[in-house]
């Protein structure tokens, strides 16, 4: 800060002083700094997950396992045979209602159309099959 004694000339007037007062400024962005830093939530980098205690029940029923083949002709296999879409979508609405819902092995050929592919996927969701793996995937590493 600084302070003007005297004048450095003979007139009454005082000399204009051209520095700023920074002061305030500083107070102000000081007490800014100060809210902002109180204002922002605390962020946890944890996920907090309530797991079961115990240990879980012994499930000696194996679910049958489905394969469905997608040759590359996009010609569908329904364990090993050769099935249209309308029979592929019976078989599955089937493999829905039953108590334990059997694993289905979707394995299409690198060839394959991707737009069958997708309608077989699609379709498995659309019935409510729920244990579905997309197998063979090995084929696609270059």
């Amino acid at each position: 800060m600084g302070m003007n004694v005297g004048s450095s000339g003979g007139s009454g007037d005082p000399e204009v002083m051209m520095d700023i007062n920074t002061t305030p400024l500083i107070d102000v962005m000081l007490v800014l700094l100060v809210m902002l830093i109180i204002t922002i939530p605390i962020q946890l980098h944890a996920v907090n997950l309530e797991m079961p205690v115990g240990t879980p029940p012994v499930n000696n029923i194996k679910p049958e396992k489905i394969q469905i083949d997608i040759d590359e002709r996009s010609v569908v296999y329904w364990q090993g045979l050769p099935v249209t879409a309308q029979e592929l979508e019976v078989n599955m609405s089937v493999l829905s209602k039953a108590t334990v819902q059997p694993e289905v092995h979707l394995r299409p050929n690198k060839a394959a159309s991707y737009a069958v592919f997708a309608n077989v996927l699609a379709s498995t969701k659309r019935i409510g099959l729920t244990k579905i793996a997309v197998v063979g995937s090995e084929q696609f590493v270059q």
